[in-house]
C-alpha cells in the first residue's frame, strides 16, 4: 500500500515507521520486528475487546433514553432512577474496599502537593517551557498580571515602575512570612540574611538577629557571582530567597532580595489528546517526536523574539550547598506525564491486516511507552522519573471494565518491551458520569498501577447532558455549576480515592483555572481545590503554577485530606441529579443570550481547530474575556445546544441566525491574525463553519457527545483543501 510499510500483516504509515525504526528503536534493545509484532498480537486480542465496550456504552445509552422519554413529564425520582441503572449494568456493585499499592512512585506525585500543568505536546516550545516550569519568580509572575492592581500608580508602564515593584517586594514578604516565619519579626524587617552555625539568620534594622521559627525549613543555599539563593521547604515544597543587593531590583529591597523564586510546577501532563490536533501520521509523528526529545532530554526549540533567534531547552537540576556541607541536587523540571487519548478514536496510522483502522490508544500506549525506555536507560545526567516509573494518563474511560481494558493493554504493552510488571502506571480521569458513579470498582481495575485521579468539570458535564439527553432541558451554561450534582461528584472523587489509600502514594486533582489573564480572581477562588482535599490541580501557565504554589504554603493538603476522611461520603443520588430547567420559563431574551454565547464559544474554538490545527489556546469569548478553550468546552457547548434544540427550548431558525451572527463576531475578534479565514459572509464554503453547525445539529448522535469524530473529518478536509501537512 502506497505511503505504508508492512510488519506481519500491519501497514504502518511512513511516518511512524520511520520514526519507530530511525529515532526511537536504535539504543533500547528492542528491535523494530519485535516491536511491530508484539504490536499486532495487542491488536488481535484486544481490539475486539474494546469494540465490545464500545457498543456497551451505545446500549446503555440507548437505555438511557428510552427511560427518559417513557417518564417525561415526570418529577425525577431518585430511588428509582438508580434502581433503574443498577438493573442495566449502568452502576456496578462497589464490592468490599480496595487500596491501592502502587510502588516506585516519584514524590512529585505520591507525597508532595502543587499545581501541575497540561500542555499541548506537539508544540515543542510550549512542552518544553511547561517541564521549566518546575521553578519560576515570584516576583515576575506578580508583576506581569493583575494579582497586583493594574490600575493608577501601580500600573505597569512602558518601563519599570517602582512603585509596582514596591508592591510586588512587599506581597512577596507576605509570602515568606505565611511560609517561612521568623521567630519574632516580619520578613518586610530584615535588612539582611546569612549563615551561621549552618542556620538561616536575619539581621533586622535595629541591630538584632533572629532565626526562623522553625529552623529546619532552611535547607541549604548556592553561590552565583554575587548573588546567594537561600533554599527553604515548607509542606514539601521548596523555595528560594535570592539575596543580590548590587541588582536594581536588589537595591529596592532593605534586605537585597532580588527576587523569591517558587517551586511550582510539580507534574506536567504532556498532551497527546484534547489540546491538540493530530488527525493523521504526519500529525501524531510530530505529536510523538516532542515527547521522545523530552525522554532523551535533548528537546530543543527556536524561536523569534525581537528580531533575534533564541532557543529553549530542558533546565539542567538546581544543585545546592546542603546544611551539612554536602550536595544538595533538586529536579529542575517537572516530573511529566504523558496523556493518551481515550478508548472511542481509530487511526489510519496503522491498518490491519484488513485494511481497517486501529484504536488510535493503543498506538498511544505502544510508541510513548517505547519512547520512554531512553528515560529509564540514562545511566547519568537528569531523568523524568528517579523511581524507573513511567507515567500515563487515560482519559474519557466510561467504568470499570474499561479501565480494566486499559490496565490489559498496559500489561501487554510492558510485555512487549520487556518491562517489569507495573513500570507503567496510570491516571485515571475521572469526568465520565459512569466512571464517577463506580470510582470505587474503577480504581479496583487498576489498583496496583494507580497514580492519578482527576476530576474534570467540563467533560463530566458534557457527558451529563448527552447521558441526560432526554430527561429535559437543561439548566443554563453557567448555572450547572450552581447544580447539585457537581458539589457531590467533586467530593466524591476526594472521598473514595481518600478511602482507596491515596494519600501519600497517588495525586488527587481538580481541575483547570479557565481565565490564564484574571490571576487576581484564581488567587482569591483557586485555594478552595486544595482546602477541598486536592493535592493537585490544573493551572494553565508557568505563571499561573507559580501564583497557585502560593495555595500549597497556605494549605497543609495532607492534614485537610486527614481531616476529610472522617466526613460522610458524598451521596450518589446527588451525583445521578442532572441540571434541568425542571419547569423553569426562560425569557426570550434569556434565551438568545445563551444561544449566543454557546454559538460564540463554539465557533471561536472551531475556527482554530479547522483551519489552523490549534487544539487549545486563548479564545476570546462573546465579551471578549480570554478563556481557555479545548474539545471539552466544546463538548458542553454543542450538546447543550443540542439539548435545548430537542426539547424547543430554541428553534433550529434561532440557532442558525445566531451562528451566522457569530461568525462575524468571530472573525473580528480574529482580524489582527494573517493565518485566519473568514467564515462569513460565504458560510457555505468555510468549513469551519460547517464543522460547528454540525456539531450542533448531529449532536445527539455523536457517541457519548464527543466532539471527535467531526473535528477529526473536517480536519482532514481542511488539509486536503489547502494541501497543508
Amino acid at each position: 500500500m502506497k505511503g505504508y510499510s508492512s510488519f506481519d500483516e500491519l501497514s504502518v504509515a511512513e511516518p511512524i515507521a520511520r520514526l519507530v525504526a530511525e529515532e526511537i528503536a536504535p539504543g533500547t534493545g528492542v528491535s523494530v520486528e519485535r516491536f511491530w509484532s508484539g504490536y499486532a498480537r495487542i491488536l488481535a486480542d484486544l481490539m475486539p475487546r474494546q469494540a465490545a465496550l464500545l457498543r456497551r456504552r451505545d446500549e446503555l445509552q440507548a437505555r438511557i433514553d428510552a427511560w427518559w422519554r417513557e417518564r417525561r413529564g415526570r418529577q425525577h425520582e431518585p430511588t428509582e432512577y438508580r434502581a433503574f441503572l443498577a438493573a442495566i449494568g449502568y452502576l456496578e456493585p462497589e464490592g468490599d474496599d480496595v487500596t491501592i499499592d502502587t510502588a516506585n512512585v516519584d514524590a512529585e506525585i505520591a507525597s508532595i502537593a502543587g499545581p501541575q500543568l497540561v500542555v499541548p505536546l506537539m508544540n515543542a516550545r510550549f512542552a518544553i517551557n511547561a517541564a521549566n516550569a518546575r521553578w519560576g519568580s515570584l516576583y515576575d509572575a506578580l508583576y506581569g498580571t493583575d494579582a497586583i492592581a493594574m490600575e493608577g500608580q501601580l500600573a505597569p508602564g512602558a518601563g519599570y515602575n517602582p512603585l509596582r515593584g514596591k508592591a510586588v517586594i512587599e506581597r512577596a514578604a507576605m509570602l515568606l512570612d505565611e511560609a517561612l516565619p521568623l521567630k519574632s519579626a516580619s520578613h518586610r524587617d530584615v535588612v539582611g540574611y546569612s549563615i551561621i552555625d549552618r542556620d538561616l539568620v536575619a539581621k533586622l534594622a535595629s541591630g538584632v538577629s533572629i532565626g526562623l521559627a522553625d529552623p529546619s525549613q532552611f535547607v541549604g543555599h548556592r553561590v552565583e557571582g554575587g548573588r546567594t539563593a537561600y533554599l527553604f521547604r515548607h509542606h514539601g515544597l521548596h523555595l528560594e530567597i535570592v539575596v543580590d543587593p548590587a541588582h536594581p531590583i536588589g537595591r529596592q529591597s532593605a534586605a537585597g532580595v532580588r527576587d523569591v523564586i517558587l517551586e511550582a510546577a510539580l507534574t506536567t501532563i504532556q498532551d497527546c489528546e484534547d489540546s491538540i490536533v493530530a488527525v493523521d501520521a504526519e500529525d501524531k509523528a510530530a505529536a510523538y517526536r516532542n515527547w521522545l526529545g523530552l525522554m532523551k532530554g535533548d528537546l530543543a526549540a527556536q524561536f523569534d523574539k525581537g528580531g533575534k533567534t533564541l532557543e529553549r531547552r530542558l533546565e539542567p537540576d538546581r544543585v545546592f550547598t546542603g546544611c551539612d556541607g554536602a550536595p544538595l541536587v533538586l529536579p529542575g523540571r517537572s516530573l511529566m506525564l504523558i496523556r493518551h487519548v481515550g478508548h472511542l478514536m481509530t487511526t489510519d496510522a496503522v491498518l490491519d491486516g484488513q485494511g481497517r483502522e486501529t484504536p488510535e490508544g493503543i498506538l498511544d500506549a505502544m510508541v510513548t511507552t517505547f519512547a520512554a525506555l531512553h528515560d529509564l536507560a540514562r545511566g547519568e545526567g537528569p531523568r523524568n522519573s528517579r523511581t524507573g516509573s513511567i507515567y500515563a494518563v487515560k482519559p474519557k474511560m466510561h467504568g470499570p471494565e474499561e479501565a480494566a481494558l486499559a490496565n490489559a493493554l498496559f500489561d501487554r504493552v510492558e510485555d512487549v518491551l520487556g518491562l517489569q510488571r507495573y513500570t507503567l502506571k496510570i491516571g485515571v480521569m475521572d469526568e465520565e458520569r459512569r466512571t464517577s458513579t463506580n470510582l470505587k470498582a474503577t480504581i479496583r481495575e487498576v489498583q496496583h498501577r494507580l497514580v492519578f485521579i482527576n476530576t474534570g468539570f467540563l467533560d463530566r458535564t458534557g457527558d451529563e447532558i448527552h447521558t441526560s439527553m432526554y430527561a429535559g432541558p437543561m439548566l443554563p451554561k453557567n448555572e450547572m455549576r450552581t447544580s447539585v450534582w457537581l458539589p457531590a461528584y467533586e467530593d466524591n472523587n476526594v472521598d473514595v480515592g481518600l478511602r482507596a489509600g491515596m494519600q501519600g502514594r497517588a495525586q488527587i486533582g481538580k481541575g483547570m483555572w479557565a481565565k490564564p489573564d484574571e490571576m487576581a480572581e484564581m488567587l482569591a477562588t483557586k485555594a478552595s481545590q486544595p482546602m477541598a482535599g486536592a493535592s493537585t490541580a490544573w493551572v494553565p501557565s508557568p505563571t499561573a503554577a507559580v501564583l497557585h504554589a502560593i495555595h500549597y504554603h497556605q494549605v497543609d493538603v495532607a492534614e485537610r485530606q486527614h481531616l476529610l476522611r472522617q466526613r460522610k461520603p458524598a451521596s450518589l443520588d446527588a451525583i445521578l441529579t442532572p441540571p434541568l430547567l425542571g419547569g423553569r420559563n426562560l425569557t426570550d431574551e434569556e434565551v438568545r443570550h445563551e444561544v449566543d454565547n454557546n454559538c460564540q464559544s463554539i465557533l471561536g474554538y472551531v475556527v482554530r481547530w479547522v483551519d489552523q490545527g490549534i487544539g487549545c489556546s486563548k479564545v476570546p469569548d462573546i465579551n471578549d474575556v480570554a478563556l481557555m478553550e479545548d474539545r471539552a468546552t466544546l463538548r458542553i457547548s454543542s450538546q447543550h445546544l443540542a439539548n435545548w434544540l430537542l426539547h424547543g427550548v430554541c428553534s433550529a431558525e434561532t440557532v442558525d441566525d445566531a451562528l451566522r451572527r457569530m461568525a462575524a463576531r468571530v472573525d473580528e475578534q480574529n482580524a489582527d491574525d494573517p493565518a485566519y479565514r473568514p467564515m462569513a459572509p460565504d458560510f457555505d464554503n468555510s468549513i469551519a463553519f460547517a464543522a460547528a453547525r454540525e456539531l450542533i445539529f448531529d449532536g445527539i448522535n455523536q457517541p457519548n457527545g464527543y466532539t471527535e469524530p467531526i473535528l477529526h473529518r473536517r480536519r482532514r478536509e481542511a488539509k486536503a483543501e489547502t494541501g497543508s501537512n
